[in-house]
């Protein structure tokens, strides 16, 4: 699950992250767009020193949409690497997870302080809202939602 970047960190290395697939009874997925960049991508981000890539993608999810969710109920969908989105020249090494049931109710992702937009988008024909544009690991990952898609 591997798509060309091009180049890592200045040291070679990949950015190591992880990020979180939530989907609505439609199949649509959450993206997310940080303050001050341009990407819509999946929730998610950089691992603490030590932190397992799974506990990586629950607190991230937590700090970017306010919702908790036990990581028993995250369903590991590969590793992919692609070009990073907002840091340019850069690769990216993603462990991606996915909420494999719908949300509940009372499970309402709100953007956090440092979101400035969420957006519910169609893998089968991403388009991102304002003409904003899709981080390579949503391109990436599209195919294997759609091959999976639990609804």
């Amino acid at each position: 699950m591997t798509t060309p970047a091009p180049g890592g960190d200045r040291t070679g290395q990949p950015i190591r992250v992880s990020a979180v697939v939530l989907y609505r009874p439609d199949g649509h997925v959450l993206t997310v767009r940080k303050a001050g960049t341009s990407m819509f991508m999946f929730p998610g981000g950089k691992h603490h020193d030590g932190e397992h890539p799974r506990d990586t993608a629950v607190r991230e999810l937590a700090e970017e949409t306010g919702l908790v969710v036990p990581p028993g109920d995250l369903e590991y969908l590969g590793a992919f690497r692609t070009a990073a989105a907002n840091e340019d020249g850069h690769e990216l090494h993603s462990e991606v997870f996915a909420l494999m049931r719908p949300l509940a109710r009372n499970e309402v992702p709100e953007p956090t302080t440092e979101i400035e937009q969420l957006a519910w988008m169609d893998p089968r024909a991403a388009r991102a809202p304002g003409g904003h544009g899709i981080a390579p690991l949503l391109t990436a990952v599209f195919p294997e939602i759609l091959r999976r898609r639990p609804f």
